[in-house]
């Protein structure tokens, strides 16, 4: 199953030019992880919860952005923006990347709190990335396959330099360092409403074709049952955001199904023509 945030949108196209490397390789358990666009997008959301717990990440985001009046144009922008981080060729990423970070130089303003914040803060850049990293990888691991030790440390080695390019140059490099920058927010992680009005518009936002618009409430759900079980309770998201027996073995079976999806228009698919692979060169083994 395709979902609309994470198709091309724009002109971007991920074959071109011929041979040229994306930041990580091709064999890389990064590859191999961002293919998934089921586990992709319940990581996404995950990631953005944590965020949006961080008074200085949510006001900035949400101060600043179209999320509210027009939500899938902007994620799909951020969708494509993972794709090029990860797949697109090093050239085409470099800019993007550079583009953001000039970009994020203007977006500065006070929390509703009244507290200053500056996208380009290494500090909320550090946070930014270590919350990707974890929805991502721990998606991945709960709804797709278990991953190993090795797998979890390299995802951390391949995301390092990239993190270094958007300014976050303190992101966690270990499972270590990422436990115990955890550790050290919590006393700056609270509730908003925020949060609600998020995933309200995600359950609402034409991802899915309308039949399948309600499978968005589930996959939300997902993407609120892998947070950290304390961050759950303070961000009031308990007992209605957890998955039932049904709902967790729907989520298991299009998340592994995802896994097996080749689709000729997906980044992966395309990354992986430019390099003179094959179509299938992910879903092997």
């Amino acid at each position: 199953m395709a979902l609309s945030l994470l198709q091309p949108v724009q002109t971007f196209d991920f074959s071109v030019p011929a041979l040229e490397p994306a930041l990580v390789s091709a064999d890389s358990v990064s590859w191999r992880l961002f293919k998934n666009p089921v586990s992709v997008f319940i990581g996404g959301v995950t990631a953005v919860l944590l965020e949006f717990a961080e008074p200085r990440v949510r006001d900035g985001v949400w101060q600043h952005s179209t999320f509210r009046s027009d939500p899938l144009t902007r994620l799909q922008r951020t969708g494509l923006a993972a794709m090029v981080t990860i797949y697109g060729p090093r050239s085409k990423a470099k800019a993007m990347i550079a583009g953001v970070v000039r970009r994020h130089e203007r977006v500065a303003g006070q929390t509703s709190e009244g507290e200053p914040y500056h996208a380009n803060d290494p500090v909320l850049l550090d946070w930014v990335q270590a919350t990707a990293g974890f929805g991502f990888t721990e998606a991945y691991h709960a709804y797709v396959r278990e991953l190993t030790a090795g797998e979890r440390g390299s995802l951390f080695t391949e995301a390092s330099p990239i993190a270094r390019l958007y300014g976050a140059v303190g992101a966690p490099e270990s499972q270590q360092e990422l436990d115990a920058l955890f550790e050290s927010m919590q006393p700056r992680l609270v509730p908003s409403p925020i949060v609600f009005e998020f995933l309200d518009i995600m359950a609402q936002a034409p991802i899915l074709p309308g039949p399948a618009r309600p499978l968005q409430r589930i996959l939300l759900k997902a993407a609120v049952e892998i947070l950290p079980p304390w961050m759950r309770e303070r961000l009031g998201l308990e007992a209605a955001w957890s998955l039932d027996p049904v709902e967790r073995i729907l989520v298991l079976g299009i998340a592994k199904a995802g896994e097996r999806l080749v689709l000729p228009s997906l980044p992966a698919v395309q990354s992986c023509r430019r390099l003179g692979l094959s179509d299938t060169f992910l879903y092997q083994g």
